[in-house]
């Protein structure tokens, strides 16, 4: 340990230099990082089992079990790399301590998406021999690159706005920056810790040194398509662009009347967008992909419009998520977090969904683990994100706010009457009917219905009740 700091932590994201800063730090006398020690689909790395004898399974149930063990790391400044998607109960504890050396590490985000998709594509994550390099191109999506930038932004805001209201300050350290030794000696030296510039040597090698231009497959579209982004802010260290929306993409409208749906996820978002491509009636592509710029394009161009979103009840709507997320090993499925609840969570779930073993038994029992796992979860005491398909609807509506909130917002329930009589307002007077698909997840649940469920649920979504007006499933 050294005078200033008890322990440190790197603030990065994937394909920023992480892992050959690591490298570089463990170079330096004294100093041990541990690599991402809360990731929560490992522990340090793939296949490792401890960190300083403190298992998976141990921080799952105490995170600052580690957060210790690290501080103590024998006869060294101990410390470990940090993502967004990490465990968030560490996040706070360690932003406010002042006993905390902040190390983030910025690259510019473009740069990292495209090395992102190449890795993934190559599977290929480090390179310490030329001569195995895997050669993909990516496909640049500027609506992935948006999320992927949002959440970078959002990540560093947070940090920076710990580091303001704690008066704490950081040493930031730039992609470009982890060739220059003389800047890693400096890091030594912030430390507390001497280390020569001639210390630094390390067998990773650059993936991809081309130009982007070699790299992404449709580079002049990508060129189009950056142009309604804000150059100037794109690559700034640290970046303080404003917070973007997360659901914006997710938005739909109407391609002939000024309609808009903000949907809630594992809502009925397929019918009501099946109910809207009837309401034009005339062949016309819904309109999606929004990103904050194009939304306030057809916002202006559309006065008088209509937003609305669809409450759906907590208990259905957890259920469809269970169903359709992690019962489900299909597209879309969470793959990574359903082998977390069986591990960690106590979810006994069959290799396939439809396996005749799975009786209605064992699909009640499952999903009152995952109910339990969701009060959890919403109370910020797992690892596993919090992902949209189960945010609490109040939060969900928190979250348009930041950019605009719907007018209208209609329950499950009442949409029969309430789609009708919102596009009668907008001059329609022969609205398509609504008509409600068989739900094999409902029925599913009618199955298993009973008390327990719902005071299960209730515990987990206490706002969505309350706040929402919502009262027991009727499974009549």
């Amino acid at each position: 340990m050294t005078a200033d700091f008890d322990f440190f932590v790197v603030f990065a994201e994937m394909r920023t230099g992480s892992n050959l800063l690591e490298d570089y730090l463990n170079q330096i006398a004294n100093v041990v990082c541990h690599g991402e020690a809360f990731n929560p689909n490992f522990i340090g790395y793939p296949n490792r089992g401890d960190i300083l004898g403190v298992t998976q399974q141990q921080r799952e149930d105490n995170p600052d079990r580690l957060l210790r063990a690290i501080r103590n790391t024998p006869g060294a400044l101990g410390g470990f790399r940090y993502f967004h998607d990490h465990d968030p109960r560490v996040l706070a504890p360690i932003l406010s301590d002042p006993r905390c050396a902040k190390i983030i590490l910025t690259r510019n985000p473009l740069d990292s998406y495209i090395s992102l998709k190449i890795a993934r594509a190559t599977d290929q994550w480090k390179l310490t021999n030329v001569k195995n390099r895997k050669d993909a191109k990516a496909q640049f999506d500027l609506h992935e690159f948006e999320r992927h930038l949002g959440r970078t932004q959002s990540f560093q805001l947070e940090i920076m706005r710990a580091l303001q209201v704690t008066g704490q300050s950081a040493f930031y350290v730039g992609y470009d920056d982890l060739h220059d030794t003389e800047i890693l000696s400096g890091l030594a030296r912030w430390l507390g810790v001497d280390a020569d510039p001639d210390t630094f040597k390390t067998n990773l090698k650059p993936q991809n040194p081309q130009p982007l231009a070699d790299k992404v497959a449709n580079f002049d579209q990508m060129q189009v398509a950056l142009r309604a982004l804000d150059r100037f802010d794109l690559t700034r260290t640290p970046n303080f662009e404003p917070r973007r929306g997360p659901v914006v993409p997710s938005y739909v409208a109407c391609g002939q009347h000024p309609l808009l749906y903000m949907p809630i996820r594992s809502g009925p978002e397929d019918q009501v967008r099946n109910w809207m491509s009837s309401l034009d009636g005339d062949g016309s592509e819904l309109i999606t992909k929004f990103n904050q710029k194009s939304l306030r394009g057809w916002l202006q161009d559309h006065p008088g419009h209509r937003r609305f979103t669809v409450l759906r009840h907590p208990l259905i709507r957890a259920h469809a998520a269970f169903c359709d997320k992690i019962l489900s090993t299909g597209s879309g499925s969470f793959a990574k977090i359903r082998h977390q609840l069986t591990r960690f969570h106590g979810l006994e779930l069959p290799e396939e969904d439809n396996d005749p073993g799975y009786d209605p038994a064992a699909h009640k029992s499952a999903f009152e683990a995952f109910l339990a796992f969701l009060r959890s979860n919403l109370n910020g005491q797992t690892s596993i994100r919090v992902d949209a398909h189960w945010a609490s609807q109040v939060t969900c509506l928190q979250g348009m706010s930041e950019f605009c909130l719907p007018d209208t917002a209609l329950r499950e329930d009442d949409l029969a009457t309430a789609l009708p009589d919102l596009v009668a307002r907008l001059g329609v007077t022969d609205p398509p009917s609504w008509t409600a698909a068989i739900d094999p997840n409902l029925e599913r649940l009618v199955t298993i219905y009973d008390g327990n469920l719902e005071k299960m649920c209730r515990d987990a979504y206490p706002r969505d009740y309350m706040m929402l007006g919502f009262s027991d499933f009727d499974p009549g």
